[in-house]
């Protein structure tokens, strides 16, 4: 048997798989919201309740953080994940923890062709490297190195570089920040959930528009960052829909600086759970247009393939292909 897991700042999937020569098989598969658990620990313990006792020879989980020696403190829940206490609570030594991102990359390079949606009508399909952005409760960044032979997956924190204005209004934003950000405002802050709240409230302070009270309603209610994807793509109110529009630039800017920062002339993946959710802005320009805006090196973006993941699960995907290698 083979654990693989998919651990976000959001939602957390576990998944049990069979393994037999040539077919593996998923006999359980369940999404609990990260933070109704205090620990990682529990979360498994829930996880396991109800299978009967199974011999698990080998897990691998991504996890939305840092891999330091092994462990990871996740970045965006108070989760300390440690391997030999996995490996003490399921009795197994073959355990393995994995950036998110680099657990997407695993899960990219497996996903066919069907998944994908091509943003730049322009590009040249060519092998080469590959660099992924992933938008969600944060934004991860990973790289793989194409050697002429195979794929060599790079884990990075690529998503906390300085944010980088363009533009009068970006500058605006940046100032905005700021003040809750004293000394570092990184690309997450506005190109993940919490950028989509960041840049409403921006709008807002700002004057763009007046505030409708029932949206305003129900962002006390639910995911905020949720409703303003869901509001904003209807085009029925303002906020939301500017909202979107600069999200997508601002997403564009930094997937084009991450390329330029590594030539991937495999192609630049979109996941994470925000591109797919909102892809007819994604697919209308703002994006497109922030990653081409790079001065005298735009030609050489232009062809570049950049693609939209639409498989939700290719982090948990990524993990089961990384545990089977």
């Amino acid at each position: 048997m083979i654990l693989a897991g998919d651990v976000g700042g959001t939602k957390t999937i576990l998944a049990l798989y069979s393994v037999e020569p040539g077919v593996t098989r998923c006999i359980k598969k369940q999404q609990y919201l990260s933070h109704d658990h205090a620990c990682f620990a529990d979360l498994l313990t829930v996880f396991l309740g109800d299978v009967a006792p199974v011999a698990i020879k080998a897990v691998s989980i991504g996890v939305a953080g840092p891999i330091i020696n092994g462990d990871c403190h996740a970045t965006n829940l108070p989760w300390h994940i440690q391997r030999s206490a996995i490996r003490q609570q399921l009795q197994t030594q073959q355990v393995t923890l994995l950036n998110d991102l680099e657990a997407t990359a695993w899960g990219v390079l497996g996903l066919p062709a069907s998944d994908f949606v091509e943003l730049n009508a322009q590009a040249e399909q060519n092998l080469g490297h590959v660099a992924i952005l992933a938008a969600g409760t944060g934004l991860g960044e990973s790289l793989c190195c194409w050697d002429g032979q195979r794929y060599h997956v790079m884990p990075s924190e690529g998503g906390h570089v300085d944010f980088a204005p363009t533009n009068e209004r970006e500058i605006e934003l940046l100032r905005f920040l700021m003040p809750q950000y004293p000394g570092h405002v990184s690309y997450e802050r506005v190109v993940s959930g919490m950028g989509l709240v960041n840049i409403y409230q921006f709008l807002k302070h700002s004057g763009f528009a007046v505030e409708q009270a029932d949206v305003a309603q129900k962002m006390r209610e639910c995911d905020p960052a949720a409703v303003i994807g869901e509001v904003g793509i209807t085009l029925s109110d303002a906020l939301c829909t500017e909202t979107l529009r600069m999200f997508c630039r601002l997403y564009g800017a930094q997937a084009g600086n991450l390329a330029l920062t590594s030539l991937p002339y495999g192609g630049v993946f979109l996941a994470g759970g925000i591109a797919a959710k909102i892809l007819p802005f994604i697919t209308q320009g703002d994006f497109l247009q922030g990653f081409l805006d790079k001065g005298r090196y735009q030609p050489a973006l232009r062809k570049l393939s950049v693609k939209v993941c639409t498989n939700p699960e290719v982090a948990l995907i990524g993990a089961v292909n990384y545990a089977l290698q």
